[in-house]
């Protein structure tokens, strides 16, 4: 079996985020794998373990994710490809065709990712992968079994659970709750030093840039506006019910 896992680097969720002339900063940022896409990297070595065969994680990016690549190997990953180069955009549109355009040149049997990824969360990358691929998917999955070549997954449906069967090859993406993602172990670490890493560019995908122009296009970016601070009201229920409704008029317009 032939297992394909999508995966992205992330900021650490504890980091504190700075903006300065409209980007991101990354200076002294710790990045992370995507914790979303960690689940599934997860879920593609349990399915290795349970059923034999080989496992490749794909990121698209700068030369820095290589380490989140190599974290993957050393959880248990055989192979890595990083297709970085600075003509594919952040547009979902962008990396979804690089992506498929790899993915279209290999044999697959099953493609797994993140449900969505913690910095820009919209979710589409994965699934617009499938649709460019043709193949079926489910998204936001909480358990998935293989049998021959159908799979069945149950997906998180905003508290309840939907179970569907779906032929392979086929895309998933993982919700928390899939599994617990294991830690890399020493040995492990040791020989993802010596696993393939493979690294392309645009060229090598046989797209333009032409091919992969965004779709979209952010105006501007900046941090929620701080927080004020709270209010306590003062004097007997009555007094306090009479300011409430006093400030939910005036100041919140919310009567």
């Amino acid at each position: 079996m032939n297992i394909y896992v999508l995966m992205k680097q992330t900021f650490d969720t504890e980091e504190k985020i700075v903006i300065r002339d409209g980007e991101v900063s990354e200076d002294g940022a710790k990045f992370v794998i995507n914790p979303y896409d960690e689940y599934a990297v997860e879920e593609a070595i349990r399915l290795k373990e349970e059923h034999g065969g080989n496992i490749v994680v794909i990121s698209i990016g700068p030369d820095r994710c290589a380490e989140a690549l190599r974290t993957a190997l050393a959880m248990g990953a055989d192979e890595a490809v990083l297709i970085s180069d600075e003509r594919i955009s952040g547009d979902e549109f962008a990396v979804s065709k690089a992506l498929a355009a790899y993915l279209g040149k290999q044999s697959y049997d099953l493609v797994l990712g993140g449900n969505f990824s913690v910095d820009h969360g919209a979710g589409q990358v994965a699934i617009r992968v499938a649709h460019l691929l043709n193949i079926p998917h489910v998204s936001s999955i909480v358990k998935l079994e293989l049998s021959g070549s159908q799979a069945t997954a149950q997906r998180d449906a905003e508290g309840d659970t939907e179970t569907l069967e779906v032929a392979l090859p086929a895309l998933f993406t993982a919700q928390q709750g899939l599994n617990e993602p294991r830690y890399p172990s020493l040995p492990g670490i040791m020989k993802a030093k010596k696993k393939p890493f493979q690294q392309l560019t645009l060229d090598d995908l046989g797209l333009t840039e032409a091919d992969i122009a965004p779709k979209t296009a952010r105006d501007t970016l900046s941090l929620p506006p701080e927080r004020k601070a709270g209010q306590v009201l003062q004097g007997d229920p009555q007094q306090q019910v009479a300011q409430l409704v006093h400030l939910l008029r005036t100041e919140a317009k919310a009567l």
